[in-house]
């Protein structure tokens, strides 16, 4: 998608961090945008600051784990603008803490938003987009922690690790159709999702209920990789969505973490033993 003037963007998570700059990025290719987001203030002042700039946008009310406002949300791109041309599905949210601590509210939370909602976003929205026949991109919000485990992030883990499959699984289906596929796996960005408990329902435990994560600014010595502006992350996303590149690694400190983890799984084939070496009981 190199020439990106006129084309229709959703961005999921937009009213702020890596979603709002990525939209305010397209904008400037000449990209119309519909933001979504489940923070109405927040919202329509993302909305207000892409008009005040010139851009053509509109924002819409959604919680990417309900899939009937996922649907109303591409009736509604569909309608306000004729087509949709890239799908960000963007919206994230973390808890942290040990796995065996983690309450099923935990879990059904992180699940809900981190992959169900990007797999709404994939009902919603492709089935359209391929029937409309114009091309377009699929763009997915994943981590780091998608590509490598890492402690004390377990159900982000676990829902990171199948966007980044589904994007690789989508990545081969739809070159027919013209459509690409990219995924953004960073480390640490200057975002608010340290802080995303914020927006927990009250049916799984609300706010207070939030095993909140690690501090992700730059005083953390714990945590790996540098912290990057939300800026460059989006540049280089909106980039991979020209060039239809399929991984997006902003972090090059997270190069050797995730060869170690493939050399891990390529070393298993020389450390276990053949199937015919092993006794088998008989029946």
């Amino acid at each position: 998608m190199d020439d990106l003037t006129g084309k229709v963007a959703v961005v999921t998570g937009g009213a702020s961090g890596i979603g709002f700059e990525t939209a305010r990025q397209l904008a400037s290719h000449g990209v119309k945008l519909v933001l979504a987001d489940v923070e109405p203030r927040a919202l329509g002042a993302a909305v207000g600051h892409l008009r005040n700039a010139g851009a053509e946008a509109i924002g819409i009310n959604c919680n990417v784990s309900d899939l009937g406002a996922v649907r109303q949300l591409a009736d509604e791109a569909f309608n306000a603008m004729g087509a949709v041309h890239i799908l960000f599905n963007n919206a994230g949210v973390a808890v942290g803490g040990p796995t065996a601590e983690m309450s099923h509210e935990d879990w059904r939370w992180i699940i809900d938003v981190d992959l169900w909602g990007p797999i709404h976003g994939v009902e919603a929205f492709l089935p359209r987009m391929i029937e409309q026949g114009e091309g377009g991109h699929l763009l997915f919000t994943a981590s780091f922690a998608g590509l490598v485990p890492n402690e004390g992030l377990g159900p982000y883990c676990v829902a990171k690790y199948g966007v980044v499959a589904l994007a690789e699984v989508l990545h081969r289906e739809l070159r027919p159709h013209d459509i690409g596929t990219s995924v953004l796996c960073p480390m640490r960005v200057e975002t608010n999702i340290g802080s995303s408990e914020r927006n927990r329902p009250a049916s799984l435990g609300g706010p207070d209920a939030s095993p909140g994560v690690a501090d992700q600014g730059e005083t953390n010595e714990d945590l790996a990789g540098r912290v990057l502006d939300v800026g460059s992350v989006a540049a280089l996303t909106v980039d991979a969505l020209r060039a239809n590149r399929l991984y997006i690694l902003p972090h090059d400190e997270s190069r050797s973490f995730i060869a170690k983890r493939f050399e891990r799984i390529d070393r298993t084939f020389d450390q276990q033993p053949d199937l015919g070496d092993i006794p088998v009981p008989p029946p």
